[in-house]
């Protein structure tokens, strides 16, 4: 389907051009202001933030609303303070850091996460006297194990929803096409002369470098923490329908790709959003969820896809030790970043590609095998960690809550791990060599089973067979949802000491890996509303967000960003919905030719 390229941006665009070069500007002014701010005022010798558990707010107390606890009176009392230091004054990037919580993240995630009041709602009540009190008020979904109700939130709803739809009406394509897309992976079926730029292989493992990662280290670790061995049954099943999503949208990536003005290949989203709701009557519809998918992607990959990485990288090496190395230079380690990063971004999803191609199957295999080498010496334990995982799922302890509480748990983190209705995939995979769309749709209905049900079910299974979940040694870290100490203590109590240095590498690659595949989204989105020939400029911005991404600290800055990777399953999903049937169609059109043996093979297949 050969389709000419033309910026969403266009000078003819009018108000659509208004609006998205507004909310881009937004987004990119304001992270900016704050992360400059912070820069500005961090000094070299400032202490690192605190991580011993001690000085961990309670998550589990209910907080006040911002803005509320501050402007209290302070009571008189007779007696000092047992803390007679006085608090420093907030710095200027506290203060942008706390506007933008309050009137960006807060209603963002108020809708994101909004439970529908099936969740416990907390009240701050003031009295005359200016005494606080907390009032809570149960949600409708109570159950023995959760009197005050389960939070199921909209987004979670939402994921689950589609990836549910979409294999039904794809007829469990992600069961029936499983043993194909690895036929196609290995390159049975690849010709000669196919349109393209990377392999099956190379773009199955650009994606997968942008999901395998943290998740699969820190999410498991929390969902089993939090919600009991059981949530990994939870996590294996959404995997499981999260293939059929990923087929879908990679497809229609496939489908409405096209060519930049300069000559690479362009496809995702903001691509079949645009198009294909056009080619149905729904244009203007899907011109407005283009341009919100794009700023939505291009914000993403500055934050969650990048700084946050940086960050998240940073605090897992970089030790307790406040007179450390990375501790005082911690902008040494983003330096570095960014020439790593720097060297393969410049070469566009080629050079990404060959180097996913490389890193991935390493830090994978590396973890694996670290990993599997813990199952064997516990070989005994695995039986009973097994039936405790699928006891534990229906029927969970009373120290996890209902079942229902542990569903949700388990759905949150795997939808959030693999990232199968967001979108962000379809970009990596539009740009695989084949002249049959589906086949590549197959080939990403991979992604999800090796992301989520592979490698997230072994680390649970270490997880549990160790024991670290249960030890009240690691109750503070729970607590914090400090997910990659739960698993780092696993691997150390499973193996050796020396193991935690396996953790450490698979950390920095599994960032650095999701650094060079959000860059390639971040670029195409930037691509498709500015040009091509503009994307020198976002390649300049984003690696100066992976230097700052060793400077700043998380706060509400980067909690946006994050929620931007969420939202942007609202255009997407929308519009592969709507584009379902087309989907089908091809499919059935291909599954036929496949089933007939009428595809073409590799001459040495």
């Amino acid at each position: 389907m050969k389709r000419t390229h033309a910026p969403l941006l266009a000078f003819h665009a009018g108000p659509t051009r208004k609006f998205s070069l507004a909310m881009l500007t937004l987004c990119l002014v304001l992270t900016s202001v704050s992360v400059g701010s912070n820069a500005l005022l961090a000094s070299p010798q400032a202490e690192p933030v605190a991580t011993d558990s001690a000085n961990q707010p309670d998550e589990n107390a209910p907080q006040p609303q911002s803005g509320e606890a501050e402007n209290l009176p302070e009571e008189p009392s007779s007696e000092p303070p047992a803390d007679s230091t006085p608090e420093p004054e907030p710095t200027a990037f506290d203060r942008v850091d706390g506007w933008f919580g309050k009137y960006l993240v807060a209603p963002v995630a108020k809708v994101i996460f909004y439970d529908f009041g099936s969740g416990p709602k907390t009240e701050t009540q003031t009295d005359a006297d200016g005494n606080e009190s907390k009032v809570v008020h149960p949600g409708w979904l109570r159950t023995d194990g959760a009197p005050d109700g389960v939070s199921i939130p909209f987004v979670v709803l939402w994921l689950l929803a589609g990836a549910m739809f979409l294999t039904l009406r794809m007829r469990f394509i992600n069961f029936r096409g499983f043993w194909h897309a690895i036929q196609l992976t290995r390159g049975k079926y690849d010709t000669p002369g196919e349109p393209g730029e990377v392999s099956h292989f190379q773009a199955l493992a650009a994606a997968l470098s942008a999901t395998v990662g943290l998740g699969n280290i820190a999410g498991v670790a929390i969902a089993i923490g939090t919600g009991g061995p059981g949530a990994t049954v939870w996590i294996i099943l959404i995997g499981l329908l999260g293939m059929t999503a990923k087929f879908s949208e990679c497809t229609l990536g496939q489908l409405y790709r096209s060519n930049d003005d300069s000559g690479h290949v362009i496809g995702g989203p903001m691509r079949y959003l645009k198009y294909g709701l056009a080619e149905i009557g729904m244009g203007g519809l899907g011109r407005v969820l283009a341009v919100v998918f794009a700023v939505l992607c291009i914000g993403a990959s500055f934050g969650g896809g990048n700084a946050f990485q940086v960050g998240q990288s940073l605090d897992a090496i970089r030790g307790t030790d406040p007179d450390g190395f990375l501790n005082t230079y911690p902008w040494v380690y983003g330096l570095i970043m960014v020439v790593a990063v720097g060297v393969v971004i410049i070469g566009g999803i080629k050079s990404i590609g060959a180097v996913a191609g490389r890193v991935v199957p390493f830090m994978c295999a590396a973890y694996v095998l670290a990993a599997l080498f813990i199952l064997v010496v516990n070989l005994d334990k695995i039986p009973a960690a097994i039936a405790t995982i699928f006891d534990q799922a229906f029927t969970p302890d009373a120290a996890y809550g209902s079942f229902l509480g542990v569903m949700v748990i388990g759905i949150k983190r795997a939808v959030f791990s693999n990232e199968a209705g967001v979108g962000s995939a379809a970009i990596a995979h539009s740009a695989a060599k084949t002249d049959e769309p589906v086949s590549e749709g197959i080939v990403a209905l991979l992604e999800p089973f090796i992301d989520t049900v592979v490698v997230c079910t072994i680390t649970a299974l270490v997880i549990v067979v160790t024991g670290v979940y249960a030890d009240p040694a690691m109750a503070s870290e729970i607590a914090g949802n400090q997910g990659a100490s739960l698993t780092l203590q696993a691997f150390v109590v499973g193996g050796y000491d020396w193991f935690r240095y396996i953790l450490y590498v698979a950390v920095v690659l599994f960032a650095y890996s999701t650094c060079i595949s959000w860059s390639y989204y971040g670029e195409r989105c930037w691509a498709q509303l500015f040009g091509a020939r503009t994307s020198l400029v976002y390649k300049g911005l984003f690696l100066v967000f992976t230097l700052l991404g060793s400077i700043i600290t998380r706060g509400n800055i980067l909690d946006f960003s994050d929620l931007m990777i969420l939202g942007m399953s609202f255009p997407n999903l929308l519009g592969v919905f709507l584009l379902s049937g087309v989907v089908k169609r091809k499919l059935d059109e291909y599954w036929g030719k496949y089933q007939r043996g009428e595809l073409a093979m590799a001459e040495d297949a």
